[in-house]
């Protein structure tokens, strides 16, 4: 099996290390140079690794592509390469839907939109796809877990919900500067921060509960401080504000 990747930022950083970390088998993974940073680093990894200068080399020599550019650039650059029948193309382009992506592609392939966030270079965290492909489906699992997705409009919450990557992270970031501006060192601030709800988040993930609001409820105590802060919140409009930005989100991508 040959995997080709067009563009080379993040995402595509994030899946490649996540492939070379499992026991994925692979022949050779072709990416393009558009970001030389990257490119140069993820080659540095490994010698089966092979940087490419046009993106339709690419496309010539790979069984599955992976199309990782923003939808502007998407939009420019997909129309004018020319992809196989029985190819498998794989878009993590958050804003091009499946019947404008075949469209422009305008071969017989296998297309599937998916949603991989940068934990899977460790191997974990969920996938989703759309629609239901058992190939890349197995593919996936070795580096996460595939999620398959009947309805596209569906797949849209999905979408929602990933765009909560950069608002928790700021929110890691912040709850560290508060401890940072209190007296205590950045980098152990930071390592306590991250460590608190990686172990939240385990244990939300790996104990038994009938669901997450059972979680909710356990982890206050009467007059306790984690009940007087989801009062305070509650309050604030905290979680509110948490639903009219995912319905923002959703109705952006709904437009397109």
């Amino acid at each position: 099996m040959q995997l080709g990747f067009i563009g080379t930022g993040e995402i595509t950083k994030s899946v490649i290390l996540g492939i070379l970390k499992s026991k994925i088998k692979f022949k050779k993974i072709y990416i393009s140079k558009r970001n030389k940073k990257i490119s140069n680093y993820l080659k540095s990894k490994s010698n089966k690794i092979v940087i490419i200068n046009e993106n339709q080399n690419i496309i010539n020599y790979s069984n599955i592509v992976f199309l990782a550019v923003t939808p502007e650039v998407g939009k420019k650059i997909i129309k004018l390469l020319n992809f196989k029948n029985k190819q498998t193309v794989v878009s993590f382009i958050s804003t091009i839907k499946l019947k404008e992506l075949k469209k422009i592609i305008n071969a017989k392939c296998d297309v599937v939109r998916a949603i991989p966030l940068p934990p899977i270079a460790l191997g974990t965290g969920p996938i989703p796809i759309y629609p239901p492909n058992k190939k890349i489906k197995n593919f996936f699992n070795y580096i996460g877990k595939t999620i398959e997705i009947n309805n596209e409009n569906l797949s849209l919450n999905f979408w929602t919900m990933s765009s909560m990557m950069a608002p928790y992270y700021e929110m890691l970031n912040f709850l560290s500067n508060w401890l940072v501006k209190r007296g205590l060192k950045q980098k152990k601030a930071e390592n306590y921060i991250t460590s608190l709800f990686l172990g939240l988040s385990k244990n939300a993930d790996q104990n038994n509960f009938k669901n997450l609001q059972e979680l909710v409820n356990k982890s206050q105590t009467p007059k306790g401080l984690n009940e007087q802060a989801l009062r305070i919140l509650k309050k604030e409009n905290f979680y509110k504000k948490l639903n009219i930005t995912s319905i923002k989100i959703l109705k952006r991508l709904k437009s397109k």
